[in-house]
């Protein structure tokens, strides 16, 4: 294929066309004719947009499957806007399509005169609820720079899948939420309180635009753009909401699109059982000591106290030259990624399945205490409260009965 670069631009303007633009999804598409109506009827379904108004960007990339034309014969029937942009690229690749596609969102945002619209991205074999964006802008007016939704396999696809593979999914799910229910008590955070999860897919994701451009945007990386993508906005302390309420149904095919994407993992770890888990599922050990320190290194910033390197660079390794360099970046979350990489205690150890039960086991228990004592504390602190408000109406009834 040559490098030549095709650019067909246009505006299907439907039943939206009265509303402000307020929010953009974004989609990447390859080779998506069996799946893309399904994709494309089920944002056309939002309910609840309160007004907002509501556009597409639909990105086809090297699409030799008739993709086109589907679209073609489906869009007199949409009534969401809806711009199309065709591209042959010898270099393309999951990142740099998704960027493509989410940089035509902003622009039209920026052209619509939204500047502080809501940029969102799914995948053209996903299908979004019928509340998909409506809950992503809810989380976004609650104070969420970003939001992350989970997702789950189509269940057609998921009965074609090997027993073993499902039987590893969820035990790898479980530990998971164990995880992360730990973390979200051992070191909360505001803006994303539990239940919350850990999920980054571009199958569903939203961004406020400002925040998009503050980042650079979405990288073009061949695989993991959006893992990369959330990395970076946490490493600029954007506020990104992991919403476990938003739930996007995406395709469970071996045959993906994007070389080392999902579907890559999947066929591995149907030909390599005990492959890796992800690298976040480490022993449960090791998990405690990175949310203790995350919480702790939270703690000396906020107090104004992480320039004194040797509160913490000794503990974990860093020597101090190392260390200087760390505090002085721009962003907590960027001092916070930079530790973990350059600590050796901080490396991540991923499980392998087998040991999994483990420390499913050792979590559940952890998590028990946890709540345990949690549950004393608050128990004791309405005692007390009980206590000072019997006071305070003995003190106000005692002048008035003397």
């Amino acid at each position: 294929m040559s490098d030549t670069v095709q650019l067909v631009l246009s505006r299907e303007v439907g039943s939206g066309a009265a509303q402000v633009l307020q929010a953009v999804v974004a989609i990447p598409a390859c080779n998506e004719a069996e799946r893309i109506e399904t994709c494309l009827r089920a944002l056309d379904q939002q309910e609840d947009l309160r007004g907002s108004g509501l556009g597409i960007v639909l990105f086809l990339n090297n699409c030799t499957d008739g993709t086109a034309h589907v679209v073609a014969a489906l869009r007199p029937t949409l009534g969401v806007p809806i711009h199309i942009v065709e591209r042959i690229f010898a270099g393309a690749n999951a990142g740099w399509a998704r960027r493509e596609a989410m940089e035509a969102a902003a622009a039209w945002l920026e052209e619509s005169g939204t500047p502080d619209g809501v940029i969102l991205t799914t995948d053209a074999d996903s299908r979004v609820p019928a509340d998909w964006v409506a809950r992503n802008l809810d989380a976004i007016r609650a104070g969420a720079d970003a939001v992350a939704g989970k997702i789950a396999l189509d269940a057609t696809d998921a009965a074609r899948l090997p027993a073993a593979l499902h039987a590893r999914g969820a035990l790898e799910g479980r530990y998971e939420t164990l995880l992360t229910e730990i973390e979200a008590r051992l070191n909360p955070l505001a803006h994303d309180p539990w239940p919350r999860h850990w999920t980054t897919s571009g199958a569903t994701l939203a961004v406020r635009h400002a925040t998009y451009r503050q980042v650079g945007g979405m990288p073009p990386l061949a695989v993991g753009e959006d893992k990369a993508f959330v990395s970076s906005l946490l490493s600029s302390d954007a506020r990104v909401r992991h919403d476990p309420d938003i739930l996007v149904v995406t395709s469970g095919r071996l045959d993906g699109r994007a070389p080392g994407g999902a579907a890559d993992t999947m066929k591995l770890r149907c030909a390599v059982p005990e492959s890796p888990c992800d690298p976040r599922l480490e022993p449960l050990p090791r998990a405690l000591f990175r949310f203790a320190w995350r919480r702790r290194l939270r703690h000396l910033s906020v107090s104004g106290r992480l320039t004194h390197t040797r509160h913490w660079a000794p503990w974990l390794g860093i020597r101090a030259g190392d260390a200087q360099a760390i505090v002085r970046l721009p962003a907590f979350g960027a001092v916070l990624a930079a530790v973990e990489f350059t600590s050796p205690h901080l490396v991540y150890r991923p499980l392998r399945p087998r040991e999994l039960p483990k420390h499913i086991r050792l979590a559940s228990l952890v998590l028990f205490l946890m709540r345990g004592t949690e549950n004393l504390l608050r128990g004791g602190a309405s005692k007390n409260a009980r206590a000072v408000g019997r006071l305070g109406a003995t003190s106000v009834e005692g002048p008035g009965n003397a």
